[in-house]
């Protein structure tokens, strides 16, 4: 268990990054929850892809620095790279505008394991909002246990793909290991994180997940949603086939994930949603299937299939 002693330490300073788009709904919950923390950030620093809507007047009143970009720039990996150059801090925190805090000592929590030198990044528990479907409430519980971890490189042989996963929606980076790996690469469709944590384990360095560190995060998919997300998991294993020869396949953890499903939808008497599950399951196999084989689908259907429909744009 990583339970920390960040209490009888002095912490890193730390610098919290967050990219937002049109977030009025939810950024006046997340920098309130923020504000509330026992550990307060040297700096905000925003990065605004061109809101029409209040998001950046409210970031400003909460002391953010803002920086705006054309919404055609934003790019998962660019801008975050782009933001933690310019960081301050010792340790770079990442957000995304609809992950809220849950605890006052949320964020206190997952830095405190960066303290050790060994240990490069860490990434906290999300769990599901109140209007979470019972699917989606399962989807963060298969993926954010309350146990606390720590994985290495060798560590790879045992969980396979999932030694390399880790959610940008809440995680922190010391900066030193980050910037050795390059930061986060640009021109990525979606998993920026997940391609710099294959970087930063093969140097050596370890990441934690904190079960103890969490966040209100998740989503209520619907089924063109989950094949569009799935599609564009397809698209980064296709084009980064290192992540796979290195940590191994994706479709292992798919099998163990409807299996996990199916037995808590049971267990908790939601069998009238067994047929949805498995139906946005089939959906989410054909759109990995047809990311991976996206070099041989009409370059005017790409789009429509991703959920990141700007990224065609720009890259091909």
């Amino acid at each position: 268990m990583l339970q920390s002693d960040h209490q009888s330490r002095q912490t890193s300073p730390i610098s919290v990054v967050i990219p937002t788009l049109n977030g009025e709904r939810t950024l006046e919950h997340f920098f309130a929850a923020l504000k509330r923390q026992h550990l307060q950030p040297i700096e905000i620093l925003v990065a605004d892809s061109s809101s029409t809507d209040r998001t950046v007047e409210i970031c400003r009143s909460f002391g953010a620095e803002i920086f705006v970009i054309p919404r055609m720039e934003f790019d998962h990996g660019g801008t975050r790279t782009r933001m933690a150059e310019q960081a301050k801090g010792e340790i770079v925190v990442f957000f995304t505008q609809d992950a809220i805090l849950a605890t006052r000592d949320a964020l206190g929590l997952l830095v405190a394991p960066l303290q050790k030198n060994e240990v490069a990044c860490s990434y906290g528990r999300q769990l599901p909002n109140k209007d979470a479907t019972p699917v989606a409430a399962h989807l963060r519980l298969f993926n954010y246990p309350p146990q606390s971890s720590l994985r290495t490189y060798e560590d790879r042989g045992q969980y396979g793909l999932k030694t390399i996963f880790i959610s940008n929606s809440f995680a922190a980076y010391r900066k030193e290991p980050l910037a050795a790996a390059g930061y986060f690469k640009n021109g990525l469709i979606f998993g920026e994180d997940t391609c710099t944590l294959g970087r930063i384990l093969a140097a050596g360095y370890g990441v934690a997940y904190v079960g103890e560190a969490a966040v209100y995060h998740s989503h209520n998919y619907s089924l063109g949603e989950e094949l569009r997300r799935s599609f564009d998991i397809g698209v980064l294993h296709s084009r980064e086939k290192w992540l796979l020869d290195t940590y191994g396949n994706a479709e292992g953890v798919g099998v163990h994930y409807v299996r996990s499903a199916l037995d808590t939808l049971f267990r908790e008497k939601h069998v009238l949603l067994v047929p949805d599950c498995l139906l946005r399951s089939v959906m989410k196999l054909i759109g990995y299937k047809l990311g991976r084989a996206y070099t041989k689908i009409p370059a005017t259907w790409l789009p429509t299939l991703s959920m990141n429909r700007l990224w065609w744009q720009r890259y091909k």
